[in-house]
């Protein structure tokens, strides 16, 4: 690139469903689809979970830095989803990505990826994963062995709430059949990405 030429900024692509939707597993499908995305990597207050690797699934920090990066204004968005378990964006992970003439790829909860869109604007696109059913995302969420029965009840109400956000999403799609699932999540992304800035 020539020196006073402009890089190219990318688009943002966000996936937000309930806990057990899918949507971790749409986006690391389309990670691997050759559309020029890279993963923007949360920010999280929560213990490691023991497959979970710091700097890749999320970035591991106390409660208490997490409250003092927020202070600092270094967040797009956060929330404190259960007492003292915060998530949230750093405005460095995107900015980043960016700078990089990739486009960025969120894996967020409802609350976080409305935030991103609104922030973001027509340069971003939101999709809602919906999942078949109540009963279908207890079975998965059950199914992963990794939640006691107190916190799948957390989840559950939450996800309950969380439904009620999906019509303020640029598109919805329903996780009933993942192969079926994975190429509409493919087809959606690689229009947007198409579209002129």
């Amino acid at each position: 690139m020539s020196k006073g030429q402009i890089k190219p900024k990318g688009k943002l692509i966000i996936f937000s469903a309930p806990s057990g939707a899918g949507k971790t597993t749409i986006v690391q499908y389309l990670l691997h689809a050759g559309l020029n995305l890279e993963f923007s990597i949360s920010a999280a207050s929560r213990e490691k979970r023991q497959n979970e690797v710091d700097g890749r699934d999320y970035y591991f920090i106390t409660p208490v830095e997490f409250r003092r990066r927020i202070n600092n204004n270094e967040f797009l968005e956060w929330e404190e989803v259960y007492k003292d378990h915060f998530y949230g964006t750093l405005k460095s992970e995107v900015e980043r990505i960016l700078e990089n003439g990739h486009n960025a790829i969120f894996d967020l909860d409802v609350k976080g990826g409305l935030n991103i869109k609104k922030y973001y604007g027509e340069k971003a696109l939101s999709v809602f994963v919906m999942p078949p059913g109540m009963g279908k995302l207890e079975e998965r969420l059950r199914g992963r062995l990794t939640e006691s029965a107190e916190s799948l009840q957390k989840r559950l109400s939450k996800a309950e709430d969380e439904l009620t956000f999906a019509n303020q999403f640029d598109k919805i799609i329903v996780n009933d059949d993942l192969k079926t699932t994975l190429i509409e999540a493919g087809r959606i992304v690689a229009n947007f990405l198409k579209k002129l800035p």
